[in-house]
């Protein structure tokens, strides 16, 4: 069966998020951080996950603007993308304007503390990309 891996991709970071077996429940994994837009240290990582968990399908969060256009950031991802597909998987896009927010709305609502903050939200974020991903699938 088909696993998944969602990604959340900053210029330094790249928050990691991986469906169970089943599909059904999407766990937080890791964030990978990288050297500022050192996106081949960033896809050898992801490549390692990828071997480990024997991930088939990726989707990857494409900031848009909030009219729907594509801004400068999308172009990051854009660019990300091939690098994904050389790997032998299959990449999605899924629009994850706002996903930062929610994941910080979560991540307080829990009473997270501020400690390692940031990599929580980046894998908070991935987790969503890939849950919005799931369900538009199913």
């Amino acid at each position: 069966m088909a696993r998944y891996l969602g990604l959340d991709l900053g210029t330094k970071t790249l928050g990691v998020a991986i469906s169970d077996r089943s599909n059904t429940i999407i766990f937080p994994h890791t964030t990978i951080r990288f050297p500022k837009e050192d996106y081949d240290t960033a896809i050898d990582k992801v490549k390692e996950i990828i071997e480990k968990e024997n991930i088939t399908d990726v989707a990857i969060g494409l900031p848009k603007n909030m009219d729907g256009s594509l801004g400068f950031a999308s172009q990051r991802t854009l660019n990300f993308i091939p690098k994904l597909e050389a790997l032998g998987v299959n990449v999605f896009t899924v629009d994850e304007r706002l996903t930062s927010v929610e994941a910080e709305r979560i991540l307080h609502e829990n009473n997270l503390k501020s400690k390692d903050f940031k990599d929580k939200v980046d894998m908070e974020a991935a987790t969503l990309i890939l849950e919005s991903y799931l369900r538009s699938i199913s």
